[in-house]
């Protein structure tokens, strides 16, 4: 078994409590245009990166309707949220950040804009804290394409094998799976199916557990 030298983390979700902000930004929007099934659709939409999102939205309200548009207004309501309160930190991300550094190397794997992670990630102070940033807008395909996650591992110039992912979603697990990662899940707004739980080494309440194992 390969020796772990690196933990890549996802960032919504996991690092940052902007999921329910984007939840909330979704529904409005998708209230005031009169979408059927926002919710189911959002779910699948957890973790993507704008292309993927725009294909998942057309597959669902038809081929006409203008994605573009609705990421658009819902990015823009997000952000009125974003700059007028901030997002927090999840619990614990900064002490398992603090925990982790000294012995492990630390990157993150996003499918968020890397302008829009570097912006985030520096308003709550943790940008510091990792070595490297793979973002949605680097890679064509996003998760649960493994893309995303190899060209991490590839970014600390480490196998797979050496490195654990942390995610929330299960569009990210699929994606650190895939890729051959060591993967542990910290579920957010999903809860593992039992096909997800096949690829879990691991399912924690909170990021804090992971002491419990490194």
């Amino acid at each position: 078994m390969q020796e772990i030298k690196a933990f890549i983390f996802d960032m919504d979700g996991v690092i940052l409590d902007s999921e329910t902000i984007c939840d909330k930004a979704w529904l409005e929007v998708a209230k005031k245009q009169n979408l059927p099934n926002p919710q189911d659709v959002m779910k699948q939409c957890l973790g993507t990166n704008k292309n993927d999102t725009i294909q998942i939205l057309k597959k669902n309200y038809g081929a006409d309707f203008d994605s573009e548009y609705f990421i658009q207004q819902t990015s823009d309501y997000f952000h009125q949220i974003e700059f007028s309160s901030g997002i927090p930190l999840m619990p614990f991300a900064k002490e398992i950040l603090d925990y982790l550094k000294p012995k492990y190397r630390i990157a993150l794997a996003s499918s968020t804009r890397k302008a829009t992670v570097e912006r985030q990630l520096k308003a709550v102070g943790v940008l510091d804290y990792f070595e490297t940033l793979t973002c949605g807008d680097m890679v064509e395909h996003s998760k649960p394409n493994p893309e995303i996650y190899l060209m991490a591992c590839n970014s600390l110039g480490l196998k797979p094998e050496e490195c654990v992912a942390i995610e929330d979603s299960p569009n990210g697990i699929k994606s650190a799976f895939s890729a051959n990662l060591h993967t542990i899940m910290i579920p957010d707004k999903i809860q593992p199916t039992e096909e997800i739980k096949k690829m879990c080494e691991r399912i924690l309440l909170s990021l804090e557990q992971i002491k419990s194992f490194y």
